[in-house]
């Protein structure tokens, strides 16, 4: 049931490709794809493009402008996952801290500024932090200043595409491993790439690991909607620069002016739909290939799917994980959930 010293050395770790969530706001900065932009990324974007319907994955929203644009949008009142997930970890941190335990290696998934897990290491005390982000030399300014202020945790920045599966190196200890995972990111899975993801998590995190997880819950969709198509118009910009971003890595001539953005909440498919919607018929070029798009079709940019209490624990279970406390704000928006491995959870019952 899920209940209501010396100065340690910092690695680094090259990094391979960038991941990001449009859901976190504290993580999601940096500067963006271009410098590991790879043949394999413009094949992905590519692909994406020309597939039906077309779509492009989130993570290219987070050039430098995305980054500083989502920033910014954090900061709308209609835009409260950031600021709900925080209240939620202000308020309930010390018993955050006593389920997860102190000494443990927080291993901080989309760590981008580290900022979220700073603020934890107080009350979790870990004695290994390890910051996984696409940009390995964004976290080493991230780390340089953490180290100098939390002098006896031993640091590692590892740069990595965690996504597509997480290797942790052999000078990261293998007991007791905290994966962070907040910000409501899990929802830009969908639902059989998220039971991967934490199938994988599982894997990597052995026999004593566990999980505190950020995950935006279902609510009234005017709520939603608004949290993903201000009336600023932030959020548009936001998605709308997509399309400058993808000129500059596939050297594609998109006109943002030919395009406006749409956001809904998929009732069926429990999940926010952000897309790009061509104003009127347009012919996008790119080196080697072409698409023309009809008036009011359509270029999926993201989908961030929201849970239930019931619906994650099912998700949370099928992948092997046991959830054991849960947590929420006043209004239910939002939730943080501590899970522990079944085979933990199972030894410590023959261990009562």
């Amino acid at each position: 049931m899920w209940a209501d010293h010396e100065r340690k050395p910092m690695s680094i770790h090259s990094p391979l490709v960038r991941q990001h969530s449009a859901d976190d706001c504290a993580n999601d900065q940096g500067g963006g794809i271009a410098a590991g932009q790879s043949d394999a990324e413009r094949a992905e974007i590519r692909r994406g493009l020309l597939s039906s319907p077309a779509q492009v994955s989130p993570k290219y929203l987070y050039d430098t402008l995305g980054s500083k644009l989502f920033e910014s949008l954090c900061l709308l009142p209609e835009y409260y996952p950031t600021r709900t997930e925080a209240a939620i970890f202000l308020a309930h941190r010390h018993d955050i801290a006593r389920a997860a335990g102190p000494g443990a290696v927080l291993v901080d998934l989309g760590a981008g500024n580290c900022a979220k897990a700073e603020s934890l290491f107080g009350v979790l005390a870990p004695r290994h932090y390890v910051a996984v982000d696409i940009s390995a030399d964004f976290l080493r300014d991230a780390l340089d200043r953490l180290q100098s202020c939390h002098p006896d945790i031993r640091m590692t920045a590892l740069g990595q595409d965690f996504s597509q599966g997480l290797h942790l190196p052999q000078e990261v200890p293998a007991d007791n491993r905290l994966f962070f995972y907040p910000g409501s990111s899990l929802g830009n899975f969908g639902p059989d790439d998220a039971h991967r993801f934490l199938s994988g998590l599982r894997q990597s995190g052995g026999r004593q690991a566990s999980l505190l997880l950020g995950v935006d819950l279902v609510k009234e969709p005017e709520v939603l909607n608004a949290a993903y198509d201000d009336a600023l118009g932030l959020t548009a910009a936001f998605n709308l620069n997509l399309l400058r971003n993808l000129n500059r890595l596939l050297q594609a001539d998109f006109d943002v002016r030919d395009w406006t953005h749409v956001a809904f909440f998929n009732e069926q498919k429990s999940r926010i739909e952000m897309h790009l919607q061509a104003r009127r018929a347009v012919l996008v070029r790119w080196p080697g290939s072409s698409r023309r798009f009809a008036e009011g079709e359509r270029i999926h940019t993201e989908s961030s799917y929201k849970y239930t209490r019931a619906s994650l624990a099912a998700l949370l279970e099928g992948a092997g994980w046991q959830p054991t406390d849960f947590w929420t704000d006043p209004a239910g928006w939002f939730a943080v959930v501590h899970a522990r491995t079944q085979t933990a959870v199972s030894l410590q019952k023959d261990v009562a």
